[in-house]
């Protein structure tokens, strides 16, 4: 699995798209109001499915730990939400560390690990 982070904007579909050929039909964007889908070779947003966990009192982590198979080989992508001013709202704040959570996770399950900014890849594993 191939792991890809960054900001809002910050180029990781392009970089998707130029180093793994990942189209937007083979792309699952996640949404956080309904359950993530594995049927894809590209999971992007990541964090919309923690969010869809939270609101519905699931773990994400499980979620991806139960289908592994379906997702190993899979580029995953997911927008940088963990910096910056903690949120005051609770369903918020529990998002961002509970995305956090999952990403550490995600991070060692990974082949590697790239950080999009300002278009730039950053290779962290």
């Amino acid at each position: 699995m191939e792991l890809i982070i960054g900001g809002a904007y910050q180029g990781k579909t392009g970089y998707a798209a130029e180093k793994f050929g990942i189209t937007e039909e083979d792309t699952y964007i996640c949404s956080e109001n309904e359950m993530v889908s594995f049927d894809k070779p590209c999971i992007d947003h990541v964090e919309e499915f923690v969010l869809y966990c939270v609101k519905n009192e699931m773990s994400a982590r499980e979620i991806f730990e139960k289908n592994r198979e379906k997702w190993g080989s899979s580029v995953i992508m997911c927008r940088e939400i963990f910096s910056g001013v903690v949120p005051v709202d609770t369903v918020e704040r529990l998002w961002r560390e509970e995305t956090g959570r999952v990403l550490t996770w995600l991070s060692s399950e990974a082949g590697s690990v790239t950080r999009l900014f300002c278009g730039i890849p950053q290779r962290l594993k």
